[in-house]
C-alpha cells in the first residue's frame, strides 16, 4: 500500500492504517525510547503513549514539514526525554543494582543496535568525531545542550552551532 495514502487514511483515524504504521515503525521507535530511558517495561510502555499521541494528534502531521517517521520519531524521543526528567524516574534511579550501571558501562560509548535497525548508524557514522558525538548525545542519549557542552567540555554556544551544522551534514548524508 502506498505510505501517503496510509498516513492520510491514520489522519482520518482508520484503525487498520493505525495497525500497520505501528507494526512498521514500533520496533524502530522503541530502540530510540529504550536507548533514552534503558528500562524494558517503560520503553513499552512510552510506546504505547507514543502511538496513541500520535493517533489524537494525527491532524498535525504535516508531509511539507517532514517525513512520518521523523514526526513520531520526534515525539517518541521528547517523551523518553520528558520521562527521564520525571520525579518517578528519579526515585528509581535511587537505588539502583549493580546491573543496571553494568549494563550503561557496556553500551555508553557506542550507538545502541536498535538504532541501528532504522538505519541511523550508519548515515551518523559518515560524519566526522564531534558530530557523531554530538548527535548521540543529543539526540540518542537524550542530553541537554547544557550537558552535552559539560560532556564534551565545550562551550555552550559551540554546541549549538556544532549541532545545527552537524544536522546539515546528516541531512546531506540523507540527501535531503
Amino acid at each position: 500500500m502506498n505510505q501517503e495514502l496510509l498516513i492520510l487514511q491514520f489522519q482520518q483515524q482508520d484503525v487498520q492504517a493505525y495497525e500497520k504504521l505501528y507494526n512498521a515503525y514500533c520496533k524502530s521507535i522503541s530502540g530510540v525510547i529504550n536507548t533514552i530511558v534503558k528500562d524494558v517495561e517503560v520503553t513499552e510502555e512510552i510506546t504505547q503513549d507514543v502511538f496513541l499521541k500520535a493517533w489524537n494528534n494525527a491532524a498535525s502531521y504535516s508531509p511539507s514539514k517532514g517525513r512520518f517517521f521523523t514526526w513520531l520519531l520526534n515525539i517518541a524521543r521528547n517523551a523518553a526525554i520528558d520521562y527521564t526528567r520525571s520525579k518517578k524516574y528519579k526515585q528509581s534511579q535511587q537505588n539502583q543494582t549493580s546491573d543496571f550501571f553494568v549494563d550503561i558501562l557496556e553500551t555508553h560509548d557506542d550507538l545502541n543496535s536498535s538504532t541501528n535497525a532504522i538505519g541511523l548508524k550508519e548515515m551518523v557514522e559518515k560524519l566526522g568525531d564531534t558530530c557523531k558525538s554530538l548527535i548521540e548525545l543529543l539526540y540518542f542519549k537524550g542530553y541537554t545542550q547544557v550537558e552535552a557542552s559539560e560532556e564534551l567540555n565545550m562551550p555552550l554556544g559551540t554546541i549549538k552551532t556544532k549541532n545545527k551544522s552537524c544536522i546539515g551534514q546528516l541531512r546531506s548524508v540523507l540527501g535531503v
